[in-house]
């Protein structure tokens, strides 16, 4: 199929898909986790062939995000199980006005139609977006990257076969099936069939998608995410929060790019640091500016680009600031507003550091990886938000409905 023939097929299944109860979608996303289990040695072959394919074009870091095991795709079918359980926002009164003349006027949440979402090398992004479309009453279409079309393409024939038992139409999910830009950009270009375009990837996707789309479209996932180590922080909390926010999984949007050290403290805790995250199973490169470095042993000078990097490996930025309103100053000029944390014992610095940053999450002596929407209660997420309208931080059920006002009268004219 043609990527407008895709579009026209999810326009035309959209009101089914919107008309659906609660019953049937929950019970259309249950067969689709058990199919999704079902197939896992067909998706996972798909993936094999993913992974020899992207052996010399992406780096290891990127490959661990593109791989799949019996593991992993036991948690993607928990993920759209966790979706189904979940309450629906759908025909939620948001709010009701009586007017003087007795119109009874309500504020209803419906779905949206069709959402577009193009990502890259993560499959597990397929069935995600899947369950939060089915369960929103949207129609989703996937566009993936060429690095992960295979294994997307063996996931999204699961998730078909499982609905489609379950008696809800096949079309409430398509994959797109050319992987060129000239798709994306007919994605960013389908007014009167996308209703909203989610970029889920690196920097250039996203800026291609806002900078070009004539369909709405969120901005989501660039993470430089900042780590504040106050003087008055638990250094033995810092640097577990650290290294959990940096180490864990460096290749994803939640992961600490840069650590912002008060300069009373650097003496002192950057050797702590150096020692810590040297001693990780796989050691962090620290990048530091001259401030840190002179108290550093086996670190290298940052360069000026440094602090405007999502490197999505083990490299950290590390950099002296002036106490609170110093690292505030810093992240404002630096922020791509996803997610920044203070480690501060005291709480009137906290409360100025959540007051001052302009991030879609502000997180006070916790990882800053908690930036999830499974962590969030969301079930999955749809991506992170980082702008402000129409959605922030992680996008969940309510953030794939809009809404529209039911007027009843008596008979009242104007």
């Amino acid at each position: 199929m043609t990527t407008l023939e895709i579009m026209r097929r999810s326009k035309a299944v959209a009101p089914a898909l919107a008309a659906l109860d609660d019953r049937t979608r929950t019970a259309a996303l249950t067969a689709a986790a058990d199919a999704l289990c079902a197939n896992a040695d067909k998706i996972l072959a798909a993936n094999a062939e993913d992974i020899e394919n992207a052996k010399d074009r992406i780096g290891d870091v990127m490959l661990d995000r593109l791989r799949l095991t019996n593991a992993r795709i036991e948690g993607m079918a928990q993920g759209i199980l966790d979706v189904a359980a979940l309450p629906s926002p759908l025909g939620t009164v948001l709010d009701t006005v009586t007017r003087p003349n007795g119109l009874v006027i309500q504020k209803l949440a419906v779905p949206l139609g069709v959402a577009a979402i193009i990502y890259e090398s993560r499959p597990n992004v397929t069935s995600d977006a899947f369950a939060l479309c089915l369960k929103s009453g949207n129609a989703c279409i996937l566009r993936s990257g060429k690095e992960a079309h295979a294994s997307a393409a063996a996931i999204v024939a699961a998730l078909r076969e499982g609905i489609k038992k379950a008696g809800v139409p096949a079309d409430a999910v398509l994959l797109v099936e050319d992987t060129t830009r000239q798709s994306a950009a007919e994605l960013m270009h389908g007014r009167g069939y996308v209703d909203l375009l989610i970029p889920r990837g690196g920097k250039g996707l996203i800026a291609a998608c806002v900078e070009n789309a004539t369909v709405p479209c969120i901005e989501t996932g660039t993470g430089i995410c900042h780590i504040y180590v106050d003087a008055a922080a638990d250094f033995d909390k810092a640097l577990d929060i650290i290294e959990n926010a940096k180490v864990s999984r460096p290749s994803v949007c939640n992961a600490a790019e840069v650590c912002l050290i008060d300069k009373a403290i650097v003496p002192v805790f950057v050797p702590l640091l150096e020692q810590r995250l040297s001693a990780c199973a796989h050691p962090v490169q620290l990048r530091m500016d001259e401030t840190c470095l002179s108290y550093a042993s086996n670190a290298v000078p940052a360069g000026e680009a440094d602090f405007d990097t999502e490197f999505l490996d083990y490299i950290l930025a590390v950099k002296a600031v002036d106490g609170a309103a110093g690292a505030v100053a810093h992240i404002a000029e630096h922020s791509t507003h996803h997610s920044d944390a203070i480690i501060t014992e005291n709480k009137d610095t906290a409360a100025a550091f959540v007051a001052g940053v302009d991030s879609a999450a502000v997180y006070v002596n916790a990882s800053t990886r908690f930036t999830d929407g499974g962590e969030f209660g969301l079930g999955c997420e749809m991506g992170i938000s980082t702008q402000k309208l129409h959605a922030r931080g992680p996008m969940g059920l309510k953030e794939l409905t809009t809404y529209k006002y039911v007027v009843t009268g008596t008979g009242q004219i104007r």
